[in-house]
């Protein structure tokens, strides 16, 4: 009894009822005709897409700078280092390596200034952080329009300037990491093996990169600033880091996104990542100030279950469209239960 009740304290009530609530849909979801095997493959398809994304909300976690509402910024990164791949006309490894490379040092450049902001703004930078990002949106949704692109597969059709809402990679670099050693179990379930390896790969560099002296530091300053200071550690420049490792990791989740849906979702679109990314990482048990690569697994598994399962199971069971519904109150209800409770 005591061991359950430990279990219970560990793993969180939100988290009990959210995997009882997933697990019954599975089990539910063939007395409705749902597919299991297919509802399998949404599962961990959508798991690979958004687990990066997830896993960048951990170094700012984790220097204190609290939940990264501001991953827009990475977000425009990434696209930036994916329509610049498209406009090389670089294809295959060729094409996303070159994402990767120039959504690094887009991200490097803007995650400086934004750690520089976040420092000016100690205690309320998730409030900062995140008219940061809705502003930063709306500024390269000008920029989208007016920036000299000429590929034809990324620009607007009728006038040939700006690009579009919307841009293929099919011809570039679609399911170029997701099809690595991808492994057939059944016609509707293909596990992308090589999204899976992509994610342990970055899961290992941000578990190696805790365990340097700078992550240590990072670590120290998000725990008790005052301590570190006192032990000679430059408070400001180890969130600056954090920052910028966040913003390097979203902007390379981006690109993984993308290549796996087949289009760079442009203009507005990054906005809808930044709730779910949070939700996700709170819902694997991370706070405001303490996130581990377990919470990121944990919590992308639940969260994309949930909106995986919920639309194809309670859909077909009552006839009324309720995702919707389903994925504001998850995402919101997490967010709004870390924020009120104490920090660990």
């Amino acid at each position: 009894m005591n061991r359950i009740n430990q279990f219970i304290k560990s793993f969180g009530w939100p988290r009990i009822i959210i995997a009882l609530f997933l697990i019954s849909l599975f089990i539910a979801g063939p007395f409705f005709g749902v597919s299991t095997d297919m509802s399998l493959n949404d599962v961990f398809v959508r798991f690979g897409m958004n687990a990066i994304l997830v896993l960048s909300m951990v170094p700012m976690i984790q220097s204190g700078c609290g939940l990264n509402f501001g991953i827009p910024v990475g977000l425009v990164a990434g696209l930036i280092g994916a329509v610049m791949s498209l406009e090389f006309k670089l294809t295959g490894p060729a094409g996303i390596l070159a994402a990767f490379l120039i959504a690094i040092i887009a991200a490097t450049i803007f995650g400086y200034f934004y750690g520089k902001l976040l420092n000016r703004v100690k205690g309320d930078e998730m409030i900062i952080a995140t008219y940061v990002g809705f502003s930063f949106i709306f500024f390269m949704n000008m920029m989208w329009i007016v920036l000299p692109f000429k590929n034809p597969s990324s620009v607007q059709g009728f006038k040939g300037t700006g690009l579009r809402v919307t841009i293929s990679v099919q011809e570039y670099w679609y399911h170029i990491i997701s099809d690595f050693l991808k492994i057939k179990f059944t016609e509707h379930f293909t596990f992308p093996t090589g999204m899976f390896i992509f994610f342990a790969l970055m899961s290992f560099i941000v578990w190696a990169f805790f365990r340097t002296k700078i992550g240590a530091a990072i670590t120290a300053v998000g725990s008790n600033p005052e301590y570190a200071r006192a032990a000679g550690i430059d408070v400001d420049k180890m969130r600056v880091i954090s920052v910028i490792f966040s913003t390097i990791l979203a902007a390379i989740g981006i690109i993984v996104y993308q290549q796996s849906f087949g289009f760079i979702q442009m203009f507005n679109a990054p906005l809808s990542f930044v709730f779910p990314s949070v939700a996700a990482v709170l819902l694997g048990g991370a706070s405001v100030n303490k996130a581990s690569i377990a919470n990121v697994i944990i919590g992308t598994i639940l969260f994309q279950g949930i909106l995986t399962m919920t639309p194809s199971v309670i859909n077909s069971a009552i006839s009324i469209d309720v995702s919707e519904v389903i994925r504001i109150i998850v995402s919101n209800g997490m967010i709004v239960y870390a924020l009120t409770r104490k920090a660990r």
